[in-house]
Parts: C-alpha cells; structure tokens; sequence
C-alpha cells in the first residue's frame, strides 16, 4: 500500500498540526517573564607612588546603580527583561548597551537561574552571559533606568568548606565572601554552593547568604562567575579579551595570576603561551623600565 505524502497527521481530536496552532490557546498556561543579566570583568592598573613599580592590576566587575524599584539605588548586574521578539543574545547586547554604553561585545551565556521567588515583582528566569573586555578600549557611563554604572575592584575567597558524608555519596558545602570596592564604597556578601553525589548523580545548590547591598540574587551569579571564569582560563583563550593588541608576557602574566590568585613560574608560562603567541618587533616605553618585547595574540594556536 502506497503512503500519500500529501496526508498530515491527525490527532486524537482529529485535527491537523495547522488546525491544532490556529486554535491554541496560549494563555492556557502562565507565562514567566525571561531577563538576561550581564558580568562584565576588567583588569584595571592601580597606580604605585614610586614610578620605577609596575602598576599593581586587579580583577574588576561592571556594576550598575538601580535607579528605579525594586532594590532603588541598590548595585546590580547590567540586564533587563527580553522582548518577545529578540533572542537572548539580541536582549543581553541590548540591555548592556541601553544601561552602560559598552557594545559590540562577544558575550558567552553561563547559566540558566530559575528559583521562584528570585524576583519580588513575578516570576522571573534569568540567563547570565559573561564577557571579558579591555576596558582602555571601552567608555562606560549609565543610561535608562541605571543612575550609576562603576567598575568594581573584586575579591573571592573561601570563608568555609566541608565534607558531609551521607549513606550512598556525600556532600561538599562551601561557603564564599564576596566582596566589590569602589572607592570608599563597599559591598560584601556570602554565597554557599552545596554539591551533593549520590553514586555517579550529581546535584549542585546556590544560595545567598547575605546579599551585602547587591540587589536579587545577582551575588550567587557573581560567585559563579568567577568559579566559571578560573576554569575556562586554564583551557581556552578568553584572558586575551582583556589585553590590549599589544601586550608583554609579564602583564598576561599578571592577569593569569589575577584570575587564577596564584603565582605562575614565568619558565612553565611562557611554555604554555608559546603557541598562543606571536612576538612582534616592538618593545615597551615606560620611563624608569628596562624595555620589554611586544607580543599580539595568535589566533590559531589551536591549529598548532
């Protein structure tokens, strides 16, 4: 028996996948409301007094200032809500450049957050991006509903880490202040991260203990962040979005000693950078230093 190509399948209602669409009913179902939120990392020199010093560099943050409710005047991640007719790529370059002036950024999306009450205003699921740029090559000001928007100096350390054993696995608790500085202002909270194994299942919580000043539960996606940003360092090439074109062994260094807050042997260093670089003919100017080589990122180490 011949099957006819032209037939559609029916379902038990006897209709057709057109029929079916042209008589759904959306608002079957509620609706959550979908926003994209942006961490935006930077590494910024602080200046020495004695000018023979290298400028100390720090891991930085790009905060906005909320400037309406809820959390007003509270300090936030850059986001906003996505239109139902942009992706959530379109929404986080849109709503980054609305609140803070940055574009044309490469943005990757870390997480989905989803917990029910992680907004006061309805229910809200939010994917996180994360971008690392040169901050000499970008202006930031505020816009829209931002009253402020400030790179902040940002620190991460363990405060407390244990093991629970259970029947069949276990569980690792472990607890992280985070803490944002601008100036003389200060923001400092707490995240625990609770991983529980049962045989080969995995299971992963985050939660905020005190948010410190840092509106919704953009804290735990801070924390995230970081913990995301420190893998992929080891095994890709995002460091190289925080250099400019031009750059010296010893200050990519530096940034990986920043990010991973460890000292690195310059010998192993250079090893590993040795594919991923290409040196040029150019050297450093500084007054006060001796002059250092020039390099430019290499972008197919990969292929090497």
């Amino acid at each position: 028996m011949s099957h006819n190509q032209s037939e559609q399948p029916v379902d038990a209602q006897g209709l057709t996948e057109h029929e079916y669409l042209d008589r759904y009913d959306a608002s079957q179902f509620e609706r959550p409301s979908a926003t994209a939120d942006m961490l935006i990392f930077t590494i910024l020199d602080q200046e020495q007094d004695n000018y023979r010093k290298l400028p100390e560099k720090s891991l930085h943050l790009l905060l906005i200032q909320r400037g309406e409710h809820p959390f007003l005047g509270q300090w936030a991640l850059p986001g906003g809500f996505v239109g139902m007719n942009e992706s959530l790529d379109e929404a986080a370059a849109r709503e980054l450049h609305s609140e803070t002036g940055l574009e044309r950024i490469y943005m990757e999306q870390l997480y989905t957050w989803g917990d029910v009450d992680r907004d006061p205003r309805t229910r809200v699921i939010s994917a996180s991006y994360m971008a690392l740029v040169d901050s000499t090559s970008q202006q930031v000001r505020a816009g829209e509903d931002a009253s402020d928007a400030r790179w902040f100096k940002l620190d991460y350390r363990i405060t407390q880490e244990k093991k629970i054993h259970l029947e069949d696995g276990c569980r690792l608790e472990k607890e992280m202040q985070v803490t944002l500085s601008h100036q003389h202002l200060q923001l400092s909270g707490t995240v625990r991260v609770t991983r529980t194994y049962h045989g080969t299942v995995a299971g992963v919580k985050w939660e905020v203990l005190d948010h410190g000043g840092i509106a919704f539960d953009h804290l735990k996606m801070i924390a995230y962040g970081l913990e995301r940003l420190r893998s992929k360092i080891e095994y890709t090439d995002i460091a190289f979005n925080l250099m400019p074109p031009l750059f010296t062994l010893s200050a990519l260094q530096q940034v990986y000693e920043i990010i991973l807050d460890r000292e690195l042997l310059a010998p192993a260093f250079r090893r590993k950078m040795a594919t991923r670089v290409t040196a040029t003919n150019e050297y450093t100017k500084d007054a006060g230093h001796r002059p250092s080589q020039l390099y430019r990122f290499r972008p197919e180490w990969e292929d090497a």
